[in-house]
């Protein structure tokens, strides 16, 4: 199965290794752009865009994804058959949702809609959840 990827965070890297792992192809990874970050203001790439270049996946950082039509061309033109997000921190729009043939698959640390933001799997376990 061709399977585009789309994360950022650490959590999400520990998912893109497992997938790397299967039996699927992971054929392009979409992650939050470098960031600057420290007193010295370096540039950091995502968790997500390490794994990526280490395994020789292409990475695609779009600032946006809303009427993105360079990406929805990219993406298009890969024919995947599905997309699995990530705790990737951009929403997904339906033109894109709609693009692989078995459509997206969203994973979450905590349950939805209750715990999203920066901080579920933190606050899921300081409200006590299970």
């Amino acid at each position: 199965m061709k399977i585009v990827f789309a994360g950022s965070s650490d959590f999400s890297a520990f998912h893109l290794s497992i997938l790397l792992k299967s039996k699927n192809r992971v054929s392009t990874v979409l992650t939050q752009p470098d960031k600057k970050s420290g007193r010295g203001r370096k540039i950091f790439f995502s968790p997500v865009k390490e794994l990526a270049i280490k395994k020789n996946i292409p990475v695609l950082q779009p600032k946006n994804l809303k009427n993105n039509k360079s990406l929805l061309q990219k993406l298009t033109g890969q024919s995947p058959d599905l997309i699995l997000v990530v705790a990737y921190g951009l929403i997904v729009p339906k033109e894109i949702l709609s693009l692989p043939r078995l459509g997206c698959i969203n994973v979450h640390a905590s349950l939805l809609p209750r715990w999203r933001g920066a901080a579920p799997i933190e606050r899921s376990i300081f409200a006590g959840d299970k």
